[in-house]
């Protein structure tokens, strides 16, 4: 009686708990992650990253935001097209070049704003120009970055992509502004958003200029693609000289085969709350409706084109 009486109180309570857990699923569907790929911590990625994160926390049910710390764009458009992540923010010149079509695994939500070109050296250098690189110690980026595509090909352009010409580090933001500050190389590169807070510390510290580098403008648009342009990094930026560069715009992007709900609820996320995007960062301050569709020659996903048919004026 009593085996039986036992069996009889184990099976109850697994009756309850196989209840138990059925009232817990009712009217609670199952948490969405959303994977949003950025960049190093101190660059403009990761700080719109963390604000978009928190949005999707806030308003979105049954969402949870997780941001990841990556090479940035080269390395976020792999993590999207592999569905290691469900966004991914990339300079353009990485999803399409001269004619190429562009990647039909993803699809973009928005434009957000525009990455400039910095080359960085210390404030006595005798680095001038972009040939003067030649011979010396330059870091071009973290392997996987957006920077490290943007400067191989402009060194080709230049005539100083042969080996031996630059001694190179495939080194990201932080690695570089460091081993700049130690001495280590010459000279960086980093593409990114105005402005960059390691190199406005790095000025701070050890004092730097920025190189100019308008004259390539143009040789880049002919040689790669058109989604190149020249920008200036004002004299308010970093307290320095202004100078010309090359820019190229930033994009959002997901999956193709991303549910259009989805796409188009982040993206009325974004553009409703974009006010956000603007305090976590002031490259965020011109992002609107007008400027975030210009995502071509990648293709609006079609759940962001329908918020953006929304909301035409």
């Amino acid at each position: 009686m009593r085996a039986l009486a036992v069996r009889r109180t184990g099976l109850a309570v697994l009756v309850l708990l196989l209840l138990g857990a059925g009232v817990a699923g009712e009217g609670h569907p199952p948490v969405h992650h959303i994977r949003i790929a950025t960049g190093s911590q101190t660059a403009v990625y990761y700080a719109f990253g963390k604000a978009l994160g928190q949005l999707v926390d806030d308003n979105l049910p049954d969402s949870q935001a997780e941001v990841m710390v990556t090479a940035a764009s080269v390395e976020n458009v792999r993590l999207v097209e592999s569905k290691g992540a469900e966004i991914g923010f990339t300079q353009a010149d990485i999803l399409v070049t001269g004619s190429a079509p562009p990647d039909p695994r993803v699809r973009a939500l928005a434009r957000v704003y525009e990455d400039l070109l910095h080359l960085v050296v210390p404030r006595g250098s005798d680095i001038k120009t972009l040939t003067d690189l030649r011979g010396r110690r330059v870091a071009i980026g973290a392997a996987g970055s957006g920077t490290e595509i943007t400067v191989g090909r402009l060194l080709e352009v230049g005539g100083l992509s042969a080996p031996g010409m630059i001694q190179t580090q495939r080194w990201g933001l932080d690695q570089s502004a460091e081993a700049l500050r130690e001495g280590r190389i010459d000279a960086f590169f980093f593409s990114g958003g105005l402005p960059v807070q390691a190199i406005e510390d790095l000025n701070n510290s050890l004092g730097i200029r920025i190189v100019d580098l308008g004259e390539w403008v143009e040789p880049m648009r002919k040689a790669h693609s058109m989604v190149y342009v020249e920008r200036e990094v004002n004299d308010s930026v970093y307290n320095l000289p202004a100078v010309s560069t090359l820019a190229v715009p930033n994009y959002l992007v997901v999956p193709t085969d991303m549910p259009d709900d989805v796409a188009y609820n982040l993206t009325k996320l974004l553009m409703e709350r974009h006010d956000v995007l603007a305090r976590a960062h002031p490259a965020g301050e011109r992002f609107d409706v007008r400027s975030a569709i210009g995502t071509m020659p990648v293709p609006l996903h079609p759940g962001a084109a329908r918020y953006f048919r929304s909301v035409k004026p």
